[in-house]
């Protein structure tokens, strides 16, 4: 619902004295709330102050060239990776750090070593003991090889230059590596035991650079699990080289289709890029089907993104949708599932899932950029990646719907607007949680809307209970109970009061897009964030930053009183309302008379600059019966008994 703006005509706003009025219960302070100085830092030629890459603004880049194959009988992975890597900062570097997310697996991992001894959702299982076998580190210089000196310390890699990198320059340096592929991956990548085989689902399966700003310098965060990740943009071509039988689809474009599709599967493939409905790649029938010859090697490119994933097995069902894109443009919807997950109310629906979702946040955000968008049914319950995501086998119906919106709505946060999730899971878990509701209800006429939808008073519970903890908070710090709210849930709902109590709808949409746009394939931070929103939006909303996303303080609005003007409620009445916790809002006003007329009242929240108290004239006829507060229910206020004045 948005924020009621039409006031009544013959209301009068003249702001009245507040007088001594005294709230002994109030915490309010408006001189907190409204503090000037909320910035750490002015903006400079890299990060401007308005909130947009400045003119000297520099990321570097990573580009991965790798080639890998798997063995479905060791389950494991083996290959080699070269990684032209670009200096584009104005330092000159003598070192390079790398990510090495799978060693999380090994027992003597810091990620074990901290998980709890009840387990949880990262906790490795089945006693697996896993991590990188690196065989080799190589420099490449003039086309030769040579020893590259180099340590690992947990997940991450140190490798030492034998000259300084320079600003504008490059370096090359390849690595051989092997890995057993866990059953269970920290619920981000794994393998799924089938009647037609194994499903796997192989994420973080290479080495990985991490990202040098000029925030933190080199990013080194240790990768624990509930933290996610923070990537250089690049192209990756990549190959994988899987046993016969096996269908494996990934992140981009499928390079070499003529070498790995049947003629019939190239036909429907054809067919399914020009059409509306789900067409089948590979039916459940031709599943059952024994496949016997040679291994075939999979090629695929992916263009500036991130990161890269795959999935393969010989159990996919597989099916395709034609993507309808801004501008003409086109992409390809596909799924891949084993027969237990097919069925009219589960995987079936899938492509028209993939399809519905990335068709919305295009037109909404930002055009989706990848060739193809595959869904994958695995073991794992919900994981991103640029291009692909992986669900839940079991997944049905709306829970399907939701899960699918919620992993492809990713692609635009954070595979487009490439934050730090390892620090702020909220600007992607929590922006993307926010458009999943906008797509929950333009999906399909509105089938699914509501799907993830939380009502203001059930959100108050959620957001301002004693075990609470800040939005800003790093994510392997944030007690494991309180992650989908601190990262999800209540951000969420941030974005959506700015949208339909701050902003309003149009303004908001506006200034999103904007920021979108401006940090397409770039590394905002939240200052990033908040400078961008308030300059395109033409608004001061350091007040709604401290309270909602830095601090975790409460929302209480009350009526406090109603007096008729001397005595005469036809002369008009004075509405007293009152802000009793620190965070205040706007506060749109529902009056009802006695002779049935209502009226609504809608007041900027600068009224709280004033104090915590503030009254108003209401141009009433007749006597005043009830006053609401948020009458549509739409804030989460911590004490709904106040909000409501009714007359004696």
């Amino acid at each position: 619902m948005n924020l009621v703006t039409r006031i009544f005509a013959g209301a009068c706003l003249s702001a009245i004295s507040l007088g001594a009025v005294a709230q002994t219960n109030s915490v309010y302070d408006q001189h907190e709330t409204f503090a000037p100085l909320f910035y750490p830092a002015f903006g400079d030629e890299v990060r401007a102050a308005d909130g947009t890459p400045g003119p000297r603004y520099w990321q570097n880049r990573a580009d991965y060239k790798i080639e890998a194959t798997l063995d479905d009988q060791q389950h494991g992975v083996t290959g080699n990776v070269v990684i032209t890597y670009t200096n584009n900062s104005p330092q000159q570097l003598s070192f390079v750090w790398l990510q090495l997310d799978q060693n999380i697996y090994s027992q003597e991992s810091r990620g074990v070593a901290t998980t709890a001894t009840t387990g949880g959702r990262w906790a490795n299982r089945k006693a697996f003991d896993g991590g990188y076998n690196i065989s080799s580190v190589t420099l490449i210089q003039d086309g030769k090889e040579t020893p590259a000196s180099y340590s690992i310390n947990d997940t991450r890699m140190q490798i030492r230059l034998p000259r300084e990198l320079k600003s504008k320059s490059a370096v090359q340096f390849k690595i051989n590596y092997a890995f057993p592929i866990p059953e269970y991956g920290t619920d981000r990548m794994g393998r799924l035991e089938t009647k037609n085989g194994w499903v796997y689902e192989i994420a973080q399966w290479f080495p990985r650079m991490c990202v040098y700003d000029n925030v933190n310098g080199w990013n080194t965060l240790p990768y624990l699990g509930q933290g996610e990740f923070y990537l250089e943009y690049g192209d990756i071509t990549y190959s994988i080289t899987a046993p016969a039988g096996h269908v494996v689809v990934g992140s981009g474009e499928l390079l070499n289709p003529k070498e790995v599709l049947t003629a019939e599967q190239q036909k429907r493939w054809a067919e399914a890029s020009g059409s509306e409905k789900t067409v089948m790649l590979r039916t459940a029938a031709e599943v059952s089907k024994t496949t016997s010859g040679k291994p075939l090697t999979w090629k695929f490119k992916c263009t500036n993104t991130r990161d890269v994933a795959w999935a393969a097995s010989k159990a996919f069902i597989w099916d395709a949708a034609r993507i309808n894109l801004p501008g003409g443009k086109k992409s390809l919807a596909m799924s891949v599932y084993p027969v237990e997950s097919d069925g009219k109310d589960a995987w079936g629906r899938s492509t028209e899932y993939v399809k519905g979702c990335i068709e919305f946040y295009s037109h909404y955000l930002y055009p989706y950029t990848y060739p193809m968008a595959v869904n994958v049914a695995g073991i794992v319950g919900g994981m991103e990646y640029p291009g692909i995501v992986f669900c839940s086998s079991r997944s049905q119906r709306g829970g399907l719907w939701g899960v699918t919106n919620h992993e492809f709505g990713h692609n635009w946060f954070p595979m487009i607007v490439g934050s730090d999730e390892r620090r702020f899971p909220w600007m992607d878990e929590g922006f993307n949680t926010f458009i999943n509701g906008l797509a929950d209800s333009a999906f399909n006429k509105g089938e699914y809307n509501g799907n993830r939808a939380i009502n203001p008073e059930m959100a108050a519970g959620m957001f301002f209970n004693d075990k609470g903890e800040s939005i800003l908070t790093v994510p392997d710090v944030t007690q494991q109970f309180n992650l989908g709210t601190v990262a999800y849930y209540k951000p969420g709902f941030g974005l959506k009061l700015l949208r339909e109590n701050i902003l309003g709808k149009e303004r908001f949409d506006s200034a999103f897009s904007y920021y979108v746009h401006q940090w397409a394939f770039k590394h905002p931070t939240p200052w990033d964030f908040f400078h961008c929103i308030e300059n395109a939006a033409g608004e001061n909303l350091e007040w709604f930053w401290r309270g909602w996303f830095m601090n975790k303080w409460k929302i209480d609005l009350a009526v406090t009183d109603v007096a008729a003007i001397q005595n005469d409620p036809s002369k008009g009445s004075i509405i007293t309302i009152a802000t009793l916790e620190k965070l205040p809002m706007p506060v749109t006003i529902e009056i009802k008379e006695a002779n049935g007329k209502t009226g609504r009242v809608s007041l900027p929240v600068e009224i709280w600059q004033h104090g915590g108290v503030w009254k108003f004239n209401y141009a009433s006829t007749d006597k005043v019966v009830s006053v609401v507060l948020d009458p549509d229910k739409t804030i989460p206020d911590v004490n709904l008994k106040n909000n409501t004045w009714t007359a004696q």
